[in-house]
């Protein structure tokens, strides 16, 4: 993977960078490296922690014990 140094770079601007990653909890290189994706078009793979709660409106109103005890008995 490369490295990339920035030289000269604006402490405000490395300070609304490091809030900014501190509110999407990232690292500041991981922040830059998402935010120079996006301006270039390039899709970040999903983090498995952006996948929480999701189809959780599937799940509405059904026990999961039950359900699970209900597939696991079709399975005999």
């Amino acid at each position: 993977m490369a490295t990339l140094n920035i030289k000269n770079l604006p402490d405000a601007l490395y300070e609304a960078l490091k809030a900014r990653a501190e509110s999407q909890h990232r690292s500041i290189a991981q922040e830059v490296t998402h935010l120079l994706a996006e301006a270039v078009g390039q899709k970040e793979p999903l983090s498995i922690l952006e996948l929480q709660g999701l189809g959780k409106e599937l799940w509405s109103g059904i026990d999961a014990a039950r359900h699970i005890e209900d597939e696991r008995a079709s399975w005999d």
